[in-house]
């Protein structure tokens, strides 16, 4: 060891975080759960792709009238 060397530091946060998956440690699996259901979805690219081809485009000045 390092004559200089500090020991290693962990915030009151990471010890938290540390702790608690010590005794409860189906969180993580829960958490992936959680990911899957809101963000991981499978994405369809055929809609995707008629999608982007039925898009109108938007006017230069969106907010002028049609009149003059």
């Amino acid at each position: 060891m390092h004559i200089f060397r500090r020991p290693d530091y962990q915030s009151e946060a990471t010890q938290f975080i540390e702790q608690l998956k010590a005794r409860q440690p189906q969180l993580e699996a829960q958490q992936r759960q959680g990911r899957d259901l809101l963000w991981d979805k499978s994405v369809d690219r055929d809609a995707w792709a008629g999608y982007a081809q039925a898009r109108v485009a938007q006017k230069p000045y969106v907010y002028q009238t049609e009149g003059k």
